[in-house]
């Protein structure tokens, strides 16, 4: 069971990038109304259990947990504001890893604020970063939009670190629903204002793009992120933490089935450069984990 829903989970975000490129490459849709809908049918989706259960909940949001709340969700709203205007300037093979940086991202913000991680997440940063520079550099050579997309993802991947520090403080006094249904209703409230700034359209599309729209929302939103949540109860943040990563390869080969995306070696190359270091970060904090909780248990011995 918990090999079908990784299966479920990797296809469901994986599918984000390609679907959210045909759907602005084929429709009217703009990009900050697939941000705007996809935010609202989330926040109106969790928001059902929450007041089904017990209504009273929202009104227990102290006033720490609304400023996080709306830190993570402004991070989120620009987020996708980068993210998704990315994939209409480089490739989504590219703007799906160089989003999926922020694990990289979260490490470093962590070593400005004095955390010492250990040598093989300095490692992977390197290899990652590198792998960046790598992909930036081959579309530099290519032209100058695929190059701001790159910049752009890469923001992107920045904002989404800075998303998952702050819904962590939020978290750590609130229930999944109540700071789901608050996060996602604030970032829909964000785009909705960066949108009319932008003066681009929140409604009005074919029927193609409503359907875009609902698409990437079940897929992405509801369907990848419910499963990860789920077999996060039944298996370790590391190994989860690890199967998402197959985002990268998963965008890329969905890409090039169906959008018949093809890159430069080069870019390959890159993109297994990201996926690598990502996986070395990845597992160089979990093993710093594990040693800090066996230095805890030899003091506790050594104090009984």
């Amino acid at each position: 069971m918990n090999f079908f829903l990784a299966a479920v989970g990797v296809l469901g975000v994986a599918s984000s990038g390609p679907l959210i490129a045909a759907t602005l490459g084929a429709t009217s849709v703009s990009a900050l109304a697939i941000a705007f809908w996809r935010n609202a049918i989330g926040a109106a989706v969790m928001a059902g259990p929450v007041l089904a259960r017990n209504p009273r909940q929202f009104g227990r949001v102290t006033g720490g947990e609304f400023r996080w709340s709306l830190a993570a969700a402004v991070a989120l709203a620009l987020h996708f504001a980068c993210f998704i205007t990315s994939l209409q300037l480089t490739s989504v093979a590219a703007a799906t890893a160089l989003v999926c940086l922020q694990s990289g991202w979260i490490a470093l913000f962590q070593m400005f604020r004095g955390v010492r991680h250990r040598w093989p997440v300095l490692v992977g940063l390197g290899i990652a970063f590198g792998g960046v520079v790598a992909i930036t550099g081959f579309d530099l050579g290519t032209s100058p939009q695929a190059l701001l997309g790159d910049l752009l993802a890469v923001a992107g991947g920045v904002l989404a670190g800075i998303y998952t520090l702050a819904g962590g403080k939020a978290r750590q006094t609130m229930g999944t629903g109540v700071y789901t249904t608050l996060c996602y209703g604030m970032c829909a409230a964000v785009v909705a204002v960066l949108a009319l700034v932008a003066q681009q359209p929140l409604g009005g599309f074919e029927a193609a793009g409503w359907l875009g729209i609902l698409a990437i929302t079940v897929c992405a939103q509801l369907i990848g992120h419910t499963a990860f949540n789920h077999l996060l109860a039944t298996m370790s943040p590391l190994l989860v933490s690890m199967i998402i990563l197959l985002e990268i390869p998963g965008a890329a080969l969905l890409a090039a089935a169906f959008l018949a995306e093809t890159l430069p070696a080069g870019t390959y190359a890159g993109l297994g450069m990201i996926l690598v270091g990502l996986a070395v970060v990845v597992l160089g904090q979990g093993s710093s984990l594990v040693a800090k909780r066996n230095a805890s248990r030899l003091a506790d011995m050594g104090t009984d």
